[in-house]
């Protein structure tokens, strides 16, 4: 059975797609604060980074509705490429944390095919 977080979605045990709002769930559980992603190429690599700039910092570019696109729109691409389960359990499992110009990094293991729809 799904287990409800305090703000109102489903975390589902079993996988399936993420939702910007369970990411963001992730993020505060694990560091208390509403980390920068992004999705980055390097040679024939894509690669998930939790940037070490974060939401309730005041020197952060966004506003809290563009965060909130941006995480739903890198979201999308994320279970586009069918790797949610593995973002799910890394953001869960990961022990470091984002330091200053250190942004932590996945390697995402894309399924066969997927990779030439998204790399150049």
């Amino acid at each position: 059975m799904p287990s409800s977080s305090p703000i109102g979605f489903s975390a589902d045990p079993q996988g399936g797609a993420l939702s910007g709002e369970e990411v963001v769930f992730l993020l505060r559980s694990r560091w208390q604060a509403s980390y920068d992603l992004q999705l980055v190429q390097r040679r024939d690599r894509l690669y998930l980074q939790v940037m070490w700039a974060y939401l309730e910092q005041q020197s952060f570019p966004l506003t809290a509705e563009a965060y909130g696109e941006r995480i739903e729109g890198l979201v999308g691409a994320l279970n586009d490429l069918g790797v949610s389960e593995q973002v799910r359990h890394w953001l869960r499992t990961i022990r470091d944390r984002p330091r200053l110009g250190k942004a932590l990094s996945l390697a995402l293991d894309l399924p066969t095919g997927r990779s030439r729809e998204f790399i150049l």
